[in-house]
């Protein structure tokens, strides 16, 4: 006895041994030949629904769309396993039991008539294909091992899933129920689960599409086995028995391409957007048919996105009217591409005044002739309005308020603004950027604009645009932004905004819309791009913001071309198709943004000489609370023909007369339109004063600018300047010689000599102010 336990015991211990001597063994050759676990996927782009909407094919030419783990349904999973490997869960990989049953059956018969693969046995074999040879079996049973020591069971029934043949170049169970049923994989029938599950035993008789019946017939066979295995309902058998089968092949979905492609490029198998197709589909055609009623304009192409406010998700992203149009370059994609954004910048940047307190809606600008060293802005009609408000500054989306604007905040300070808010192109060009960026010179695409925009509709924290989500518990193959969101203005500031982009009596409201009775309440800003080239529409409330490009990819300008008339339009009609009739509440007055009574004529708080007051939003502690300066009093003469200051004023004889405060530019551009104004008297000319400031601004020409001048056909350079309201004449001076005395307000010429040219202007108080420039002679 103690003999038989002494040899248990010695066998025990050998076994022990042999089996970690086979287990370290198996270590050493997994190392030694790693499993070619490497499988390349088709990338396919899906909707919100989970939906396949497009998808690309391998390298190596293969329809093989990558199955997630959510899309193996309870009856996918059942079905499978039921037909290919019962025992699927329960052993190691290798069913030895079913290997020694199939050897038994090939050598009494002679001839191969069982196999004992297993699920894990025929992925390895589809991961690594080998001819069907006795020591190849061995090394499908080893890489069966390794399977199973890396994955689980899920994991190895997904990859099975994935890289089962259906036929031709379609691999995988989703590739197969897409291309021949147009469905994810977890709604397949119990009917289309086994017509799908016999293909791989026949690939070549079994063709989807050419031999159904036998397919039906094959597919009935099995489902009567199913039965007679007690595997599903009798009433689940006899519905499936009874299904048709009509299906094709059919060809992969090709939607949303310019998207898609997008986000091909950051890799992937599975991308999921948010795209909602029922949107999607709507917006297209609107786009296909609006675009076709511009050709005559030859206005050919459009692009528009959609973001729900609500999730922060794009819903709609359309690049061109139409994809496959290679007449006019359909495949590019105008959501993504850089172009001028004419006007669309200057909301934000009057938000951005208005929290740094240079601002309110009702406060006052000039909009007259401005040059800031060689930079000349103009209106987009060429014309200048004097005094205009804030918000009627953007209501006309008036171009040299908003360049003023910029000079007060800072070129700088908005490129960071926009570099936050992922303005790539304007974050790469911020040193080269000028006071134009906010007409237009600088890049953006309607993509940024867009995600721009749609702050508005969060109190002015910028959210970045969620192209896509998590596939899988996967982080998304796009990143989402922070939830937090990026403050880019105050919830008073974007309020006041909102309120102004909001009313309808606007100059951009386009003549040749039809009717607004039942859109929903937006907020808007147009922009056209220089030479006429982009048209510009962007559009939000609570619920979306659209964003709207219309024009050509070849930037051909075209006369016709404008944000208001051809963009906004096709705004109009989208809010109309995706928000109908919606009554959504509008945006409310926060808790910082307050109103308060200002100076009509100034937007300043009123002193006592305002008489005309209107109502103002304003900031709190922020907005500037300076009396109104509109009036100041001056002291004359009797006769009123003469000013005096505090040094030369007589003890009698004279008298005190209130003025308005008008400045000298819009001193000048009253006398070129001819305005009356009442004018202070020239100062004493007998006053002693030493005028220290207020030295006249020489306009023209411009402090350090090179002239090139014809030599054959010399043209006379011209000579302005902008003088205080105090001042009449003004004598010129080139190269320290006198010129000629002029009225302050009027231009004068003359043709200068080559090479350096100091230019002077003294005023008749005695200040004076120098440029020099850089005069060379050329032949043309």
């Amino acid at each position: 006895m103690k003999n038989i336990r002494g040899q248990l015991k010695k066998a025990g211990k050998w076994l022990l041994i042999a089996s970690g001597g086979l287990f370290l063994l198996f270590l050493l050759l997994q190392w030694l030949f790693p499993l070619p676990d490497q499988v390349e996927y088709s990338t396919i782009i899906t909707d919100s629904k989970g939906e396949v909407v497009h998808a690309f094919l391998t390298k190596d030419e293969k329809w093989r769309m990558k199955t997630s783990l959510d899309e193996i349904s309870p009856l996918l999973r059942k079905t499978i396993i039921e037909k290919e490997d019962q025992y699927f869960y329960y052993h190691p990989g290798v069913n030895f039991l079913a290997i020694g049953r199939a050897m038994a059956k090939n050598v009494f018969r002679l001839k191969r008539t069982s196999g004992a693969s297993t699920i894990t046995m025929q992925v390895a074999r589809a991961l690594e294909p080998k001819r069907r040879t006795y020591f190849n079996k061995f090394i499908e049973i080893f890489r069966a091992f390794e399977l199973e020591w890396k994955y689980s069971k899920d994991e190895i029934l997904q990859l099975y899933l994935n890289l089962v043949p259906y036929g031709g170049n379609i691999e995988g169970v989703k590739s197969a129920s897409t291309l021949y049923f147009n469905k994810n994989p977890d709604h397949l029938s119990l009917a289309e689960i086994t017509a799908l599950s016999i293909i791989p035993n026949r690939p070549s008789s079994l063709v989807m599409g050419k031999n159904n019946d036998l397919i039906v017939k094959e597919r009935n066979r099995w489902l009567r086995k199913f039965a007679a295995d007690k595997v599903f309902t009798e009433k689940e058998i006899q519905d499936a028995l009874s299904e048709p089968l009509n299906a094709t092949r059919d060809v992969v979905p090709k939607l949303i391409p310019h998207l898609a492609w997008r986000l091909r490029k950051q890799g992937g198998d599975i991308i999921a957007t948010n795209i909602e197709m029922n949107t999607q589909t709507r917006v297209e055609k609107l786009v296909e048919d609006y675009a076709r009623s511009l050709r005559l304009k030859n206005i050919r192409n459009a692009a528009v996105v959609i973001i729900d406010n609500q999730t922060h998700k794009v819903v709609t992203y359309i690049g061109s009217s139409g994809f496959y149009d290679t007449l006019d370059a359909g495949q590019v994609n105008g959501a993504a591409a850089i172009r001028q954004p004419g006007s669309t910048l200057k909301p934000l940047l009057y938000g951005l005044c208005m929290d740094e307190g240079l601002m309110t809606p009702k406060a006052v600008i000039t909009d007259v002739a401005v040059n800031y060293e060689g930079y000349a802005p103009e209106n987009y009609d060429k014309q200048f309005n004097g005094y205009v408000t804030m918000e009627y500054a953007l209501e006309h989306s008036l171009n040299i308020p908003a360049v003023k604007g910029l000079k007060m905040f800072g070129k700088d300070k908005l490129v960071q603004k926009l570099a936050a808010c992922d303005f790539r192109q304007i974050k790469k060009d911020q040193k080269k950027l000028g006071l134009s960026l906010i007409l237009g010179g600088c890049g953006a695409t309607l993509e940024e604009l867009t995600g721009l925009y749609s702050s508005f509709a969060h109190e002015g924290k910028y959210f970045k645009p969620q192209y896509t989500r998590s596939v899988d518990g996967a982080p998304a193959t796009e990143e989402a932004g922070s939830q937090k969101g990026y403050t880019v203005m105050s919830p008073a500031a974007t309020f006041m905004i909102n309120e102004i982009l909001s009313k309808v009596n606007r100059p951009d409201f386009p003549l040749n819309w039809q009717s607004t009775e039942h859109m929903p309440k937006i907020a808007w800003k147009t922009g056209t791009s220089y030479g006429r080239r982009d048209a510009w529409s962007i559009g939000y409330n609570k619920n979306y913001t659209v964003g709207i490009w219309v024009g050509n990819f070849s930037a051909l300008g075209i006369p016709e071309l404008s944000g208001a008339n051809v963009a906004t339009p096709l705004l109009f009609k989208v809010f109309n198709t995706i928000d109908y009739d919606s009554d959504q509440e509008w945006f409310t007055q926060p808790k910082d943004c307050e109103s308060r009574i200002v100076c009509s004529e100034t937007g300043m708080v009123p002193g006592e000489h305002c008489h005309n007051t209107v109502t103002d939003f304003f900031i709190p502690l922020i907005s500037s609370t300076a009396p109104c300066n509109n009036m100041q009093e001056v002291m004359i003469s009797p006769d009123e023909k003469l000013a005096y200051c505090r040094i030369c004023m007589p003890q009698a004889g004279y008298k005190k007369k209130w003025y308005k405060t008008v400045s000298a530019e819009m001193q000048q551009y009253y006398d070129e339109h001819h305005i009356a104004y009442e004018k202070i008297p020239i100062h004493n000319p007998n006053c002693e004063k030493v005028f220290a400031g207020g030295a006249p601004a020489i306009t023209a020409p411009r402090h350090g600018a090179e002239y090139l001048i014809s030599s054959k056909h010399p043209e006379p350079l011209q000579l302005t300047c902008q003088t205080g309201n105090d001042v009449s004449k003004v004598y010129w001076y080139i190269n320290n010689k006198f010129y000629k005395t002029a009225e302050a307000k009027t231009k004068q010429f003359f043709i200068p000599e080559e090479g350096p040219v100091k230019i002077s202007c003294t005023d008749d108080k005695g200040r004076n102010r120098d440029v020099w420039i850089t005069v060379k002679y050329v032949n043309m």
